[in-house]
């Protein structure tokens, strides 16, 4: 016979399956486009849980999306070689040397290891960058910054990097459909064949709105969007997340997280989420729970 913790602990995982049902149902053959960075992509724990959880959605029917980061890898990649790094505004400055490295390690390395990973959890993983298929069109994208004398804005150029101007969904629709699970590194080509390193919360929220996926899932290193005494926001519409910007609530570098999300939900995706990466399972505990780990915006 069973002791009363055992049986406990079983009748919490029943719950919680009983719990997810809904969301499963409801999710079966739609799109969740997933921005994969941050702890997540460094802990061996957490990097295993977020395989398992991918090929997980793939086995019940959803269709998982991924599109990677990788800054603390190319940043140890740069400082092996001694090129030095620069920042303007959280926008990764990228010349021609720089570029360089971003495109070896985000689609050489990054890439291909996020692959094997889920590969090797059950999934059948299939890695790109923006050019295979060309799926990511983009154009030079400059940076404002307030001028230190006049009411107009100084212009910046941060090097090669690109905003998404087109996603080419027949590729991934392809994968899909084959069902394999997309794995895109945020490396784009611009019209005339150039390369473009690209933001990749901004690639994640353009192909959430290009695939008019139902979520759009943001990996961070926080708990979510917190209010003015620290404490985690479950759920946010439109209007309160610009209210708590004007406010001076959310700031930093969760600002172009939020602006990801709007885009997003400005070209008809249904959620988006900003979770925290730091959690096991943090995805899954996002969507198939009640109450969720994050902060769900969406816009009313």
């Amino acid at each position: 016979m069973l002791d009363q913790t055992t049986l406990k602990t079983l009748i919490g995982k029943a719950a919680t399956l009983s719990e997810a049902l809904p969301y499963m149902r409801a999710l079966r053959g739609r799109t969740i486009v997933i921005k994969y960075g941050g702890a997540a992509m460094v802990d061996e724990a957490l990097k295993a849980g977020f395989a398992s959880d991918i090929s997980l959605f793939k086995h019940i029917g959803i269709n998982p999306v991924v599109v990677h980061g990788g800054g603390p890898q190319i940043d140890k990649t740069l400082n092996r070689m001694n090129i030095e790094r620069r920042f303007v505004q959280g926008m990764r400055v990228t010349d021609e040397e720089t570029l360089n490295i971003v495109e070896m390690v985000l689609v050489g390395k990054v890439n291909k290891e996020i692959v094997a990973l889920v590969n090797q959890h059950g999934g059948r993983a299939v890695g790109l960058s923006g050019k295979d298929g060309s799926l990511l069109l983009a154009e030079k994208m400059f940076v404002e910054k307030k001028g230190p004398a006049t009411d107009r804005p100084e212009i910046i150029d941060i090097g090669m990097v690109g905003r998404v101007t087109k996603v080419e969904t027949a590729v991934l629709s392809a994968l899909a459909a084959a069902d394999f699970i997309p794995i895109i590194a945020p490396v784009g080509a611009g019209e005339k064949g150039e390369t473009y390193n690209i933001n990749a919360d901004f690639v994640a929220s353009a192909v959430a709105a290009a695939l008019k996926a139902d979520k759009l899932v943001l990996l961070t290193d926080e708990e979510g969007i917190l209010d003015a005494d620290k404490k985690l926001l479950s759920t946010l519409t439109g209007s309160e997340t610009k209210r708590l910007i004007a406010e001076g609530v959310i700031t930093g570098g969760m600002l172009p997280k939020v602006d990801a999300c709007f885009q997003a939900l400005d070209a008809g995706v249904k959620k988006t989420h900003i979770i925290d990466g730091r959690v096991t399972h943090s995805v899954l505990l996002e969507i198939f729970t009640d109450r969720g780990i994050g902060t769900e915006i969406r816009l009313a």
